[in-house]
């Protein structure tokens, strides 16, 4: 019952988004922070796409952090950035050592003159009019704006469902954000006001988490009252990033997504997610009941499941031809039964276990 009014909330939510029109430039100097860690391979594709954004130069600055690569994307990016406007720093290896990642954007924050801070990551690329949309989002009231992200379709069915699977989470976001209640966002696409990040304490509260860089400052900001949440609803401003290439980076990643979700600030709102993981969870135990006890169980998991498919199909055909193709959407039986092992999994091995990311072993 309360997942399908979670599922309800969410349309509600996506119903009340707008087109945003990225036409005026703030008067507000904008500073990009992408952290990287080994990424020889993406770097430059990055760097290509920043270089070539259609927004005046002179009002907006990118700082790619290196945290302790030890491959040559470190040395890549230095031989081809060529643009006065973006530099290269690193990380001091005594600075906020188990922070990673946060540790990245804190060190590039504190290097930045911005007063509007847009984060990425050094595995996206980005429309040309990605700054403009993202920033015609912000007004005096606003405090975090979080953009769309879709996953590049590459041609194995694994991507295909990891495509589909991960707009869903995106649309979830966003309609989320519709009703005030954010809840979730994602790294690859976020701005938010550095004085709001300052009346926050940014990540300080947070240095012991590996991840959080992203959803936790957003609902900070939001629970300060004092700003506006926003999502970008323009398909210029999507990020593009790659799916995982294998179930074990699948794994580790949705693992480390899990792996906050205790740490949520609003305790109200970590009885909502174990409410969501008992339904999961509720589909598979009435599964094993049908096997054990009766075939009556066997039913309620078939109205279960459709009652959960019917409304993500429509959570999802809001998000056609905006952050997935029609295409796609033919693989969503598939996706939606491939989702109820993997987030009970997650759910379960993010709150109690390591994760491997960016090469490190990551302690819960």
């Amino acid at each position: 019952m309360y997942y399908s009014f979670f599922l309800l909330e969410i349309l509600s939510g996506l119903d009340k988004l707008t087109l945003t029109k990225g036409i005026s430039i703030p008067e507000e100097f904008i500073s990009i922070i992408i952290p990287f860690r080994n990424e020889s391979e993406n770097i430059l594709g990055s760097l290509r796409s920043l270089e070539s954004q259609n927004y005046p130069k002179g009002k907006y600055e990118v700082i790619y952090v290196n945290d302790s690569s030890d491959d040559d994307s470190l040395q890549k990016i230095l031989s081809a950035q060529k643009s006065s406007n973006i530099k290269v720093i690193s990380v001091p290896d005594d600075f906020s050592t188990y922070a990673h990642k946060k540790r990245a954007i804190r060190f590039g924050i504190s290097n930045s003159t911005g007063s509007i801070i847009i984060t990425t990551d050094s595995d996206c690329v980005h429309n040309k009019k990605w700054i403009q949309q993202m920033v015609s989002c912000f007004d005096k009231e606003t405090g975090f704006v979080s953009g769309p992200v879709e996953f590049i379709e590459e041609k194995t069915l694994f991507e295909k469902l990891q495509k589909l699977e991960f707009s869903g989470l995106v649309l979830t976001g966003a309609g989320l954000i519709g009703i005030n209640k954010p809840v979730i966002c994602n790294a690859a696409n976020i701005a938010y006001r550095k004085n709001a990040y300052e009346t926050v304490n940014g990540f300080n509260d947070q240095l012991n988490l590996s991840s959080g860089d992203d959803e936790l400052l957003m609902q900070k900001i939001w629970s300060s009252g004092k700003y506006r949440i926003k999502f970008c609803w323009n398909r210029e401003a999507i990020v593009l990033t790659k799916g995982n290439d294998s179930l074990q980076k699948f794994y580790h990643q949705r693992k480390r997504w899990a792996s906050k979700g205790l740490f949520y600030a609003n305790k109200f709102l970590i009885i909502k997610l174990i409410l969501i993981f008992l339904f999961y969870l509720g589909l598979i135990t009435q599964i094993f009941l049908s096997v054990i006890l009766s075939p009556i169980f066997l039913v309620s998991f078939i109205i279960s499941f459709l009652i959960k498919i019917s409304f993500e199909y429509l959570i999802l055909k809001k998000g056609l031809n905006f952050i997935f193709s029609k295409k796609v959407l033919r693989y969503l039986p598939l996706a939606e039964l491939f989702q109820i092992p993997y987030i009970i999994i997650a759910g379960i091995a993010g709150t109690f276990g390591n994760y491997i990311w960016k090469d490190r072993r990551i302690k819960r």
